[in-house]
């Protein structure tokens, strides 16, 4: 049946409140409200303990206790607690005793529901307000107890749910402490302690849902700037091998014209020169399939420097030293003939790693080893925390992306990056896979 519109939004948060309305999930609860047990304790099915359940747990007990007294001593005054034995002989109380174990639970057990499903906790403490036993005038005394364990929950429900269901939950919780309470003169303040919670748990539940949303906003900010330096890294390494796979045509080009000339006719020479134009090509697609984006940049220049490489640590170390660090070089292994492309990003993991040292350690003493064995390439350079002086304190400041680039030069050519505190200081280990160029 379809109701006018003024009546439909009239009944709407009423229905959410009772049928259709749903929480949404948890909030992550404070560190602080959670503590591990000690190692003595470990044998207990749980490791660590939640002060909010901790704290239901006991307010279910006690006012459990507190309800089942008082039902009990006012069930049992109704039986004739004063008199001859005859007299109460003949009387029965006025409900059965499970009656009244019902009664006290109902009241007590949405405190513990109400983390895990608040509308169903309220829905039960609405139940609690019905099926509580009235004697002498009929009506249903609400202690302190149990009016603090219903706020609870109302204000879990606010936290929670939505604004509507809230607000069906504290005018249905008006209605029944109207027609089932102890009375319409205290319906009054009722209805205000109940208005107070809800809007004290909407306001927690607004400034938790905007605190989430910013932090996604943080984390995809965070993803993006990675991703953007991660863009940049790889063109930079594209601008650097331009030089490699530049080589690599030049030489090319100029062997396909010399061969015929040189072979005059002479066909193994001419099947060695083609093999070595083979080899030349194979080689330059190997570079260039580690190529990742453009060779330009925004501006369509072209950056043809040429690149350095392991053969130039001694100048690198140089640079070092006179910025202030200690530099102890030591080079094993056979660290010739290396590929282009191995031992420039070699270099510049080397570069980078001694760059942030000088930045964030100023003065330190530093590492540096570069090792061959097999097929791969070792690099690891280790910085203490070192001795910064005025001099050398501004340099410590400035965040950047070397760390990204470094892990991305590593990857390219299918090797592996760990960067991490290593005692004091820092350690950076990088493993190139050394390919041989057939």
């Amino acid at each position: 049946m379809n109701l006018p519109a003024g009546l439909e939004r009239l009944l709407r948060p009423p229905a959410l409140a009772l049928v259709r309305g749903q929480a949404d999930p948890p909030f992550p609860r404070s560190p602080r409200l959670r503590f591990r047990l000690p190692e003595a304790l470990r044998l207990l099915p749980f490791r660590a303990v939640d002060l909010v359940t901790v704290a239901n747990v006991v307010a279910f007990w006690i006012v459990y206790s507190g309800v089942l007294s008082r039902l009990v001593h006012s069930n049992d005054m109704t039986a004739g607690t004063v008199g001859s034995p005859e007299d109460r002989a003949l009387l029965r109380p006025l409900y059965p005793e499970w009656w009244l174990h019902l009664a006290a639970i109902t009241s007590c057990v949405p405190v513990l529901l109400r983390e895990r499903w608040p509308l169903a906790a309220w829905r039960i403490a609405l139940a609690s307000v019905i099926v509580m036993p009235s004697f002498e005038d009929g009506g249903r005394p609400v202690q302190a107890p149990e009016a603090m364990l219903h706020l609870l929950v109302v204000y879990s429900v606010a936290v929670r749910c939505e604004r509507r269901t809230t607000l069906g939950v504290w005018a249905v919780s008006v209605l029944v402490l109207v027609v089932y309470g102890p009375g319409v003169n205290d319906a009054l303040p009722a209805a205000v302690l109940l208005a107070v919670t809800a809007l004290l748990g909407y306001n927690v539940r607004t400034r938790r849902l905007a605190s989430r949303r910013l932090a996604e906003e943080e984390q995809r900010s965070e993803r993006a700037l990675a991703a953007q330096a991660a863009l940049e890294e790889r063109a930079r390494i594209a601008r650097e091998l331009h030089d490699v796979v530049a080589h690599h045509m030049s030489v090319i080009a100029i062997q396909a014209e010399a061969v015929p000339l040189q072979a005059a006719g002479d066909v193994g020479r001419l099947e060695e020169g083609l093999q070595e134009i083979r080899v030349l090509s194979l080689s330059a697609m190997t570079e260039m399939r580690r190529v990742i984006g453009v060779l330009r940049d925004a501006e369509g220049r072209v950056d043809t420097a040429p690149q350095p490489g392991l053969g130039r640590l001694d100048e690198l170390v140089g640079n070092a030293r006179s910025a202030g660090l200690t530099v102890a070089l030591s080079l094993s292994g056979d660290l010739t003939g290396l590929p282009e492309a191995v031992s420039l990003s070699a270099y510049r993991i080397a570069q980078e790693a001694l760059s942030n040292a000088m930045r964030h350690a100023p003065g330190s003493d530093v590492s540096v080893r570069i090792s061959r064995s097999g097929g791969a390439l070792n690099i690891n350079v280790t910085n203490d925390a070192g001795r910064p002086s005025p001099g050398t304190a501004q340099r410590a400041e400035g965040p950047g992306h070397g760390l990204v680039g470094m892990r991305e030069r590593a990857a390219m050519l299918g090797g592996r990056l760990w960067a991490g505190p290593a005692g004091t200081g820092f350690a950076i280990t990088a493993i190139l896979p050394v390919v041989e160029e057939t």
